[in-house]
């Protein structure tokens, strides 16, 4: 599968020089063409090519341009044979091309071990590269079975030395506890404790985690090594040791076993770190909710609304008048029963006093159960905070820590750090009536406040990795490569010039729309109410009926087309299992049952049937695809893989049926169940129940490009800018189109400063406003008075200019994800001078979008069609995940990840298969012929109803599908 060249690529890698053309003249006329194509094939690539297969199709056409002779069929000249081996020959002997002697190949042996082997790289991939090395020194190179060996000998040894350095500084008393862990697995401290995840957050997991983190930091492991020995071979080991059993790795050799876990350890505490702040934070905000929750429900059941009190009063002071010297049980009571007095009392007392009983409630609970982590939480994590106001807090968590040990409840206020660590609403809760501090109620006020420090990373914790210090997010060398940086971006470095060219098209914008409002018949301007815009709904358009006939002709074509021999089919001719590579040093299972298991497993994850369930009704058993689970598959191999099916779906498109492939996106994200006993589940505020999200990046004949788990509160506008960036494939993205929840003022100023366009569809269209470049323009725009907001301050954009392009940068670098670096720019972060400055960008960029959304019917309908294939996308997700009634049944994060690429795998593979399917049957002429324009663009080949996703799982490699001569 090829990708298309460009004309600048075949013009590099594909021209004949005249020394070419004079070599080619001397063979005879019928072998040109294969010559020229296998010399320029090694040219490029270091070898030969082994069939017309190889060959792209375009440089097949610009090489026969260039030999002056019609184009010929490559399927029908020789790439074997006997002139196979003399044709390559000849080929070499013009090239100067030599054979491997000895001291080349102590060369090329010492270039692997010290330039190659550093990199972590794959096998496949050093092979390559080793290609590529015997090229450019005109040497033959070896046979490739030959040259991996050479890779996986000089892998192994890199390997192992780096293995004993690590072993060889662990101490005697850290191996010993190493060894304790292996040996009792379950326990504490044991293996296969430390690679749980931390589960849901409660105090008996925030104990557990504290004790595993304590227990890594107890063995004082030589953390310097990692930065040494690379983030691609600490990655492969993690995930190797992750693999196995305890039993599976007590079968290493002593040396080898401990490096590796040494090696496990090291990288997992930074996670674990991660974990214990996400209990923290989940408890911390879990004990407010339950108080708030727990005292609007009992003031919901003891208050009772006491209706005509001035009337009962006036009775009360009449009967009062009466008998002055009456007892009350006499006078009162008669008038105002116990009861009614005792509902008018209740009712008094809950008014004003909300705060104090929540602030009660949680100081409750906190005191009686969750007070016992303080100590243990302490001890481990080491807090920091870049900034000078937020030093009280840790100067306060220092001062708890050091009282830890004193029974004392209440000490004076002096003594305790109380500056900018109280706030307001706190200070009643906190500071009895004669100034002295409660040291529980003082406790969990400073928890609340490190709380909502560390989620706007004003506070960071040493060893962390998502909660590290905000520093590290962004590049270190940005003031040196500041020109590389800005260039990268596209940005100027003139800060006056970059806002000079926004407020340009800014007040252009504003005048359009001015001038056109009269004239437009689909939008109105009102002057009353909250609601300002009004635009005239769409009408739904029926499905062209061609569309329904094309779909019945593939089912006729291809009826029940089993959904695993679609996997197959795409797997084949992509070759995307080659992305999955075993985490073991060896392989001794044959490759056509690797892939074989690999079909079975990819098939029971993506249709969340589970490998269990196909095992029972395939041909392998549970422990082969369990095993081939645990070695194979991990989320990076599925996102390269789903990044093959994307690119090779792009690249078989027929132009003149789907169109230009085109710059536009849409994301959206859709909601899963799932088990809850983890961190990832959440309850979702807008569509009810617990649950994980999946965010998905579908292009608009829907390709998947990019998909993502993500946390129910997750920003969406972080994981839209994460697929733009992240995404991988041969698509570039300018436009991208997102619902309501995908924006946001300053999710419009990042993705102008990161290079594209991003187009809501915005629910509240209604209230929305237009920012003004200057004050004297509102006088010009008469037409849009009633919705028309403050001045932009060009001025903070210009100051912070700088500021802006560095998180922007760190972006793109991928030095940081999106979600860190929109984390520090939360709505309550105002005081930020890049947040103001942001906040500003995004109002002129967004009244630019505004303006043409208002003016442009086609625009506005450009936005509606991307975003409904991106929801068509989600609603075939039901029909392929149909197991288990769809919810995600783990609470290991790796395997929710896991499932989620799955999913994307097998839906991309559909995709993938009926688009060679719609394309086979357009073809032909009656059919090309048939289809309206209205009918081609809304073609879609994300069709399920001719695929049948049920029965037994029998696999048959060779069998393939034909997509040339079926006929109905």
């Amino acid at each position: 599968m090829h990708s298309e060249l460009s004309t600048e690529e075949l013009a590099r890698a594909w021209s004949l020089n005249f020394a070419d053309l004079d070599f080619l003249s001397t063979k005879p006329k019928a072998t040109r063409y294969v010559l020229a194509v296998q010399l320029k094939y090694f040219a490029v690539n270091g070898c030969f090519a082994h069939d017309a297969s190889d060959i792209p199709s375009e440089a097949v056409s610009y090489l026969a341009e260039q030999l002056g002779n019609k184009q010929p069929d490559l399927t029908e000249l020789s790439f074997g044979g006997r002139s196979k081996r003399r044709h390559r020959a000849d080929i070499l002997e013009y090239l100067g091309f030599q054979r491997l002697n000895a001291s080349d190949r102590a060369a090329l042996v010492s270039w692997v071990k010290t330039d190659l082997c550093p990199t972590g790289r794959s096998v496949a991939a050093m092979v390559e590269q080793i290609f590529l090395w015997c090229r450019d020194r005109k040497i033959i190179r070896p046979a490739p079975s030959e040259i991996e060996r050479i890779v996986r000998s000089e892998r192994h040894r890199f390997l192992e030395g780096w293995l004993d350095r690590i072993a060889s500084r662990l101490s005697g008393e850290t191996s010993k506890l190493m060894e304790a862990s292996l040996s009792d697995p379950d326990g504490s401290s044991g293996f296969h404790t430390i690679k749980a995840d931390a589960g849901r957050a409660s105090l008996e997991n925030f104990l557990n985690v504290t004790e595993r983190l304590a227990f890594i930091q107890g063995l004082q492991l030589p953390t310097d090594i990692l930065s040494e020995l690379g983030k691609t071979w600490v990655e492969q080991i993690v995930r190797r040791v992750g693999g196995e059993k305890a039993s599976e790795m007590r079968r290493h050799d002593q040396r080898r076993r401990l490096g590796f876990y040494a090696v496990y350890l090291m990288n997992r505490e930074a996670h674990i770190i991660d974990d214990l702040i996400d209990l923290l934070v989940e408890t911390i905000h879990r004990i407010n909710v339950r108080s708030k929750r727990k005292v609007i429900s009992n003031i919901a059941r003891d208050i009772e609304k006491v209706y005509g009190k001035e009337r009962l009063l006036v009775d009360i002071a009449t009967a009062a008048m009466f008998k002055p010297n009456g007892s009350v049980s006499d006078v009162i009571f008669p008038v105002a029963g116990k009861v009614k007095l005792a509902a008018i009392i209740n009712e008094h007392r809950a008014k004003g006093t909300l705060e104090k009983r929540i602030y009660a409630v949680m100081r409750g609970s906190y005191a009686s159960h969750y007070r016992r982590m303080l100590p243990n939480l302490l001890s481990v994590l080491e807090f920091r905070s870049n900034n000078a106001v937020w030093r009280p807090i840790l100067e306060a968590l220092g001062w708890i820590k050091r009282m830890q040990g004193s029974g004392a409840r209440y000490v004076p206020e002096n003594d305790v750090p109380t500056l900018d660590v109280i706030p307001k609403k706190w200070r009643s809760a906190v500071i009895d009536a004669d100034g002295r501090i409660n040291r529980i109620s003082y406790e969990l006020c400073v928890l609340s406040q490190l709380r909502t420090c560390i989620r706007a990373k004003e506070i960071w914790v040493v060893g962390a990795d998502r909660y590290r210090n905000p520093d590290d997010d962004l590049p270190k060398d940005f003031e040196v490569k500041r020109h590389d940086y800005y260039a990268d971006l596209k940005l100027t470095q003139d800060a006056k010039e970059f806002t000079r060219d926004i407020r340009a098209k800014l007040e252009c914008e504003l005048r359009l729309l001015n001038a056109e409002m009269h004239s437009n018949d689909k939008v109105r301007i009102l002057w009353r109410g909250d609601n300002r815009i009004s635009i005239t709904p769409y009408k739904p358009l029926p499905e062209p009926t061609g569309l329904t006939a094309i779909k019945s002709e593939i089912g006729q074509r291809w009826p029940m087309t089993g959904l695993l021999d679609v996997l197959k089919e795409a797997a084949l001719d992509t070759g995307f299992l080659n992305a999955f590579e075993s985490s073991a040093s060896r392989v001794s299972l044959p490759k056509a049952d690797i892939d074989k298991r690999l079909l079975l497993c990819l098939y029971g994850l993506g249709t969340n049937a589970g490998i269990k369930r196909i095992a029972a009704a395939g041909d392998a058993s549970y422990e082969e695809l369990l095993h081939i689970r645990r070695r194979f598959i991990h989320p990076a191999a599925l996102k390269d893989a789903c990044t093959q099916v994307a690119n090779a779906t792009l690249t078989i498109r027929n132009n003149a049926i789907w169109g230009d492939v085109g710059t536009g996106c849409a994301s959206d994200s859709t909601k899963y169940g799932a088990w809850d006993r983890n961190l990832m589940t959440e309850w979702h505020a807008r569509y009810g129940g617990r649950g994980v999200m999946i965010y998905w990046h579908v292009e608009k004949r829907s390709t998947c490009i990019y998909s993502q788990l993500k946390r129910c509160s997750s920003s969406e506008v972080a994981s839209m800018i994460e697929g733009v960036l992240r995404h991988c494939t041969d698509m570039e993205i300018q436009r991208q189109y997102v619902d309501s929840h995908g924006q946001s003022v300053v999710g419009f100023a990042f993705c102008h400063l990161l290079g594209f366009e991003l187009a809501p569809r915005l629910k509240a269209i209604a209230r929305q406003k237009l920012a003004i470049p200057s004050a004297n323009m509102r006088s010009k725009l008469s037409n849009l008075l009633p919705i028309l907001s403050s001045v932009i301050n060009w001025g903070e954009i210009e100051q912070q200019y700088d500021e802006m392009v560095k998180y922007a940068a760190a972006m793109q670098s991928g030095t940081a994800d999106p979600e860190a670096i929109l984390r520090r720019f939360a709505r309550s972060d105002v005081m930020h001078p890049t947040y103001k400055a942001l906040s500003e960008l995004g109002r002129a960029i967004k009244t630019i979008f505004l303006c043409r959304y208002l003016r442009q019917e086609k625009f506005r309908r450009e936005i509606h069609e991307g975003l409904n294939v991106v929801e068509n996308w989600n609603s075939a997700n039901g029909f392929v995940f149909f197991g288990k009634g769809g919810e995600i049944a783990t609470n290991r994060r790796e395997d929710q990840e896991i499932s989620v690429h799955a999913l994307h795998l097998l839906q991309a593979s559909l995709v993938y298969v009926n688009t060679q399917m719609m394309q086979s049957v357009l073809a032909e002429p009656k059919w090309a012929n048939r289809l309206t324009p209205e009918d081609y663009r809304g073609l879609n080949p994300l069709i399920y109803t001719h695929v049948n996703p049920y029965g037994r799982f029998e696999l048959d490699l060779e069998n393939r599908m034909d997509f040339q001569n079926r006929v109905a």
